[in-house]
């Protein structure tokens, strides 16, 4: 079978960030504002008062301190709540494609790649812009590739899981090289207007190149020694908005529109079940866990992290183990774990062992054993 590698990372990071104190004071003028005008409904007890956020209380739930997103302006503004994103032109290269070309270009040129070196690009992310054109066949055009491109959506482990499908794709012998992109414009999907998740996700895009290791000549190769994905059906993270919403008669603006989840039951369920996925991807691989050097663990919450590296090690994980990098992009979604990955690798040295995984609604898990070239 062949040997396949990552031979390139690279990062799209958004210009404009919001630092928790920032999106608090947009949060409580917007909670205030809203108490201000139902005071009579709320005195009444139709509606609920509207809680305010704290700094204090979003650092200690999920670690995240600030994030990168695409528009501050908006998302600051307690009239709208919302990320502002002008609509474009068919003729002109959509936000996601803008983001994945940015990313791509450095992960081409870590990979020693260009454009005419790809066979296939697959674009895996949570939020993709649109049903079609894919997503994936923009960015082909955009960047001069010849091949094949497809979109792929398993939520927070599309990355991961845009991995194995790229592994396969070189193994089978349907493409020699591909790019794998994960656009994730998050805060377009975020309600602001909940204070139990208003906090949770920023903006980024990561892009990995996968090749034959055979024709690789990166010097930043990482071998993929195995990869493995579950999935098990839960409702507990949610987004009900689709194209279907136009036919119900219930309309699309009800919260469930938007992410949702039940992060108390997401917590007690998915920790287990990813630290056990990891223990048994690494016992199948006859791989002692202990000579693991770095998990690149998906960046959603550093309590869920700090969990999953205990159960796996039987103590803490030191930062160089489990780098984070969520408390200043918080929750990318797919993009997470690569962003992990890609600030966090020059440092291994050859023959070093590392597990990317991601986890996230489904429930969907990804775990890809790496070995540094």
């Amino acid at each position: 079978m062949k040997k396949v590698v990552i031979s390139g990372t690279g990062l799209f990071t958004p210009a404009q960030s919001i630092s928790n104190d920032e999106l608090v004071a947009a949060f409580n003028a917007w909670s205030q504002q809203f108490n201000a005008e139902h005071a009579a409904q709320i005195a009444s007890g139709a509606i609920e008062a509207q809680p305010e956020s704290s700094s204090a209380f979003i650092e200690k739930a999920s670690g995240i301190k600030s994030r990168f997103v695409i528009d501050k302006a908006g998302i600051l503004n307690p009239q709208r709540m919302r990320p502002h994103i002008p609509e474009r032109s068919n003729d002109e290269w959509g936000i996601l494609c803008e983001m994945a070309m940015v990313a791509a270009k450095e992960a081409l040129q870590r990979a020693g790649r260009s454009a005419a070196d790809i066979d296939g690009v697959i674009v895996a992310c949570s939020n993709l812009q649109r049903a079609y054109p894919a997503i994936a066949i923009e960015v082909q055009a955009a960047l001069g590739i010849e091949g094949f491109a497809y979109d792929m959506n398993v939520a927070c482990s599309s990355a991961t899981f845009g991995i194995q499908a790229a592994t396969n794709a070189i193994q089978a012998g349907q493409a020699r090289t591909v790019l794998m992109v994960n656009p994730e414009i998050c805060t377009g999907h975020l309600n602001f207007c909940d204070r139990d998740s208003h906090f949770i996700f920023g903006d980024a895009c990561t892009a990995v190149i996968l090749e034959d290791a055979e024709y690789a000549t990166s010097n930043h190769q990482f071998e993929v020694v195995s990869t493995r994905l579950v999935t098990q059906f839960s409702n507990n993270i949610r987004n009900n908005a689709g194209y279907l919403n136009r036919c119900a008669d219930e309309g699309s603006d009800a919260q469930d529109k938007l992410f949702v989840q039940e992060g108390r039951k997401v917590f007690r369920e998915v920790c287990p079940m990813v630290a056990n996925l990891i223990a048994e991807h690494l016992a199948a691989n006859d791989i002692d866990v202990h000579d693991v050097q770095r998990f690149w663990l998906h960046q959603a919450n550093l309590n869920m992290n700090l969990l999953i590296t205990r159960k796996l090690l039987g103590r803490d994980a030191s930062a160089s183990e489990a780098p984070v990098i969520l408390d200043t992009y918080a929750n990318t979604s797919s993009a997470g774990s690569v962003i992990a990955l890609h600030l966090h690798q020059d440092d291994l040295a050859s023959g070093a062992l590392g597990v990317l995984s991601s986890f996230g609604a489904g429930y969907s898990i990804g775990s890809v054993i790496l070995r540094k070239c």
